[in-house]
């Protein structure tokens, strides 16, 4: 076997004859496997290792940020004091939330590095003279693969045939495309814009002429939620923290108090409102989430994505493939000779012309109905020989062949009905009347010409139908149910527009391209309104799909866009949700967060619900805390305030810590309800609720206080109040969390049973810890323990959540 990566080679100048005798490649016919095999042995894998960030790094810097600023200034206020106990404790967890962010962190990157796995694309290779699908990263030079608009160049290739537009401004930054021809060279990591060709693999790896990678999944990069909440979370503890602990300095002076003791007890409250597990709340609740996604077909290339679902409220779905079947079939032929009444030409020789002016191996669905339906008819194509092809293009949107039978040649088109009679030079007005009939039912029509090199004559008409996918109409009332407006995008006329529009259950609002564009040059305002009030579009051209999403973002919706071209990336990437639909450009897949494996809409009403019950998930165990919070600020203030004495120590709160933040994590898997409605993060009001609900628990807790400062007589002992005080807050705050999983009542839905399991286990050892004692927890009797389960467990069940659900009833939904 010829040595290919040869320096000696000048790639840019030799000819493709010559290129393909010197390396030994079969044009016709592609390598053999086990050729491939052996050259894959000699020259490697195609593709670059990848730059991965310094993991000490990525570990230094979760000692920094706002949570982890809390942490330390409860170290170095803890110093202080002198109180080197609590200073050590606070230091372990801080360390602690350190090391379980960045091993969550790390196993969340691995869950996603495995999903993207299942994205790194594919090029359709020759071997063995049969075309196949393998992935990019086995392909070796000397293959023969076929690229078409909207691929990325898998390697760098030298072009066999045809001509190409191709950009190559992430390689060389010019903004402009450039125009490759036979023998030129085709770099790895451009992009297609037009065309199609076959070309001749003959660098890959690092070996490539700029060295890029041709691992092609990127990843978009959107604004996320996580850290803007979980900063909205902390400020609003601390803003809780801080009216206590005013409060506390005031009572203190007027009582005279020593200030000192405030000092200590600030110690213990900040203590408490660190929401340490939060991040990991996230990060876990994402993870899951998205692996439930991967069983229903939904694959995400970034955790937050799921995330992003759960807030939006516009979709705006292709019709082609997604809401229709993508399978053309034949649903009526009309030759030209029938309508002009000369004869000569029948449907099957119009269908013929028609298989002629395609190729199967573009896996174009009108080329395949032209091809499938002369194969039914048993027609046969072995007479004739295709010379050349050009394949459809945006810009012409029309394909063209020269075929030659019995040593003559000549040339078949087929394309749009417009473009076509302009080409022939026919009057489209004589066509519209037929064209208009089968618009009316929804068919897409196109014209078939033969000639020769000078003049071309209408063959015939064809009508196709994609028919809408069986589940379509019952899946867009789904999402309407759901809250969300489904807005259907197509480049088909009008006319077929609607009455696809119809038959799947949306209106007849449909906006064509060049009335919507009209608005947006004349009156914006106006063209935002047109945007949200329509079910659809017609006549649009991927550019267009960018303005659509900018219009509806104008009114504040989140938008989720369906995409699977080039020119689809830049839509893509501005909505809130981009998503690629299962036969999308390798562009697409890397503009989009979710990628769908399935085709219809099935995959995005799961990545909407799944999306709402992370959001619950983390809602839930964000309520939790904020109640908590509060339960533990306002008690131990109060309590302070009213007996003078500390009924916790911090090292206590830090205990609760891990006893409550830590295992409600579990909250993670919860049986989580999906919301019937977009779902926003409306921190504010959460927190309204929270210290509602939050009054109630701590009025709770001081009368389980009372109980045990009276009948069961602890008063006199220090050590036995803090253990007992202990008690309160750990139990009062494990019910609170069956009480705030569900936003309707506690019994509508059962808790999931990681949560159930780790919650009763939780539960099991407090309540032997604080029997027999532990390091820093004074051992209390029994009696005293399960009479703080029995209230806080009344208390919960039998008036918190019933306060809850009034509280709650007008957001549910």
């Amino acid at each position: 076997m010829a040595e290919i990566n040869d320096k000696k080679i000048d790639y840019q100048k030799i000819k493709i004859e010559e290129l393909t005798r010197q390396i030994k490649a079969d044009v016709k016919n592609g390598l053999s496997t086990s050729e491939a095999a052996q050259r894959l042995k000699v020259y490697g894998y195609n593709e670059v290792p990848e730059k991965k960030a310094n993991p000490y790094l990525i570990f230094l810097k979760k000692f920094w940020g706002l949570t982890a600023w809390m942490l330390e200034a409860v170290v170095i206020l803890s110093v202080i004091l002198k109180k080197m106990l609590d200073m050590y404790i606070i230091l372990a967890l801080l360390f602690l939330n350190a090391i379980l962010g960045f091993f969550q962190e790390q196993r969340a990157s691995k869950a996603v590095e495995t999903l993207k796995q299942k994205l790194r694309i594919n090029a359709r290779t020759l071997r063995d003279g049969e075309w196949e699908m393998i992935p990019a990263r086995e392909l070796v030079p000397g293959d023969i693969v076929r690229i078409r608009a909207g691929d990325f160049v898998p390697a760098d290739l030298k072009l066999i045939e045809g001509q190409l537009e191709v950009d190559q401004s992430s390689l060389t930054g010019e903004s402009m495309t450039v125009t490759k021809e036979k023998s030129d060279m085709l770099f790895s990591g451009s992009i297609v814009k037009s065309g199609e060709s076959n070309a001749i693999v003959v660098l890959t790896g690092d070996k490539t002429y700029f060295g890029k990678t041709t691992e092609l999944v990127q990843v978009a990069k959107p604004k996320l939620h996580t850290d803007e909440v979980i900063s909205q979370v902390v400020r609003w503890l601390l803003i809780i923290v801080g009216i206590a602990l005013a409060t506390a300095f005031i009572v203190a002076v007027f009582l005279k108090i020593n200030l000192l003791d405030v000092v200590s007890l600030a110690l213990i409250l900040l203590a408490s409102s660190i929401p340490v597990a939060l991040p990991a709340m996230f990060t876990i609740s994402m993870a899951i989430g998205s692996m439930e996604l991967v069983k229903r077909g939904v694959l995400v290339t970034r955790l937050s994505a799921s995330e992003d679902a759960a807030t939006m409220d516009t979709l705006c779905s292709d019709k082609t493939g997604t809401i229709t079947m993508n399978k053309l079939s034949v649903a009526g032929v009309i030759p030209m000779d029938e309508m002009d009444g000369t004869g000569g030409i029948d449907e099957n020789s119009v269908l013929l012309y028609g298989a002629l002016a395609s190729q199967e191996a573009n896996n174009d669905p009108i080329d395949l109905a032209f091809i499938n339906s002369v194969l039914e008819r048993k027609i046969s194509l072995s007479d004739f020989t295709q010379k050349s092809f050009t394949p459809f293009d945006p810009k012409t949107r029309r394909t063209e062949a020269v075929i030659e039978k019995d040593g003559k040649t000549f040339r078949v088109v087929k394309g749009a009905v417009q473009i076509i009679a302009d080409l022939v030079g026919m009057d489209f007005n004589l066509l519209s009347e037929k064209t208009n009939e089968f618009a009316s039912k929804g068919y897409r029509t196109l014209a078939v010409a033969i000639g020769d090199d000078k003049t071309l004559k209408i063959a015939g008409l064809v009508a196709f139908y994609d028919l809408p996918r069986s589940d379509a109409k019952k899946l867009i009332e789904e999402l309407k149910s759901l809250g969300i407006s489904v807005k259907m995008l197509t480049g088909d006329a009008l006319p077929i527009a609607r009455e696809t529009a119809r038959q799947v259950g949306l209106s007849d609002a449909i906006t064509s391209a060049s009335e919507f564009e009209k608005a947006i040059k004349e009156k914006p305002d106006e063209a935002s309104e047109i945007a949200w009030e329509s079910d659809g579009f017609a006549e649009i051209y991927p550019e267009d799909k960018y303005l659509i999403v900018k219009s509806l973002q104008k009114k504040n919706h989140i938008v989720g866009m369906t995409g699977d071209g080039v020119n689809d990336a830049p839509s893509l990437k501005q909505a809130e949700v981009g998503i690629a639909v299962s036969n999308a450009t390798d562009v697409a897949k890397g503009a989009a967060s979710v990628v769908l494996t399935g085709e219809g809409l099935s995959n995005i009403v799961d990545l909407v619900k799944v999306g709402r019950m992370i959001y619950q998930r983390i809602l839930t165990w964000i309520f939790n805390k904020i109640v908590k919070t509060f339960q533990i600020v306002v008690f131990i203030v109060t309590a302070f305030l009213l007996t003078g004495r500390f009924i916790v120590s911090a090292f206590d709160v830090v205990l609760l810590l891990f006893l409550i933040d830590f295992v409600t994590l579990s909250i993670s898997s919860d049986n989580a309800r999906w919301s019937k409605t977009p779902n926003t993060w409306n921190i504010s009001g959460l927190v309204k609720s929270s210290i509602i609900l939050g009054i109630l628990v701590v009025l709770e807790s001081l009368a389980t206080l009372y109980v045990g400062l009276g009948p069961l007589g602890i008063s006199k002992d220090n050590e036995l109040l803090k253990s007992f005080s202990f008690s309160i807050l750990f139990y009062f705050g494990m019910f609170t969390v069956f009480v705030v999983r569900e936003r309707g009542h506690f019994w509508n839905s059962l808790p999931g049973k990681t949560l159930l399991i780790i919650t009763i286990a939780d539960m099991i050892i407090v309540a032997f810890l604080l029997t027999f004692g532990f390091p820093g927890l004074t051992p209390i009797p029994v009696t005293h323990t399960l009479t703080v389960i029995g209230m806080a467990a009344f208390f919960s069940f039998f008036v918190n959540d019933f306060v809850k659900y009034i509280l709650l009833r007008p957001k549910q939904s």
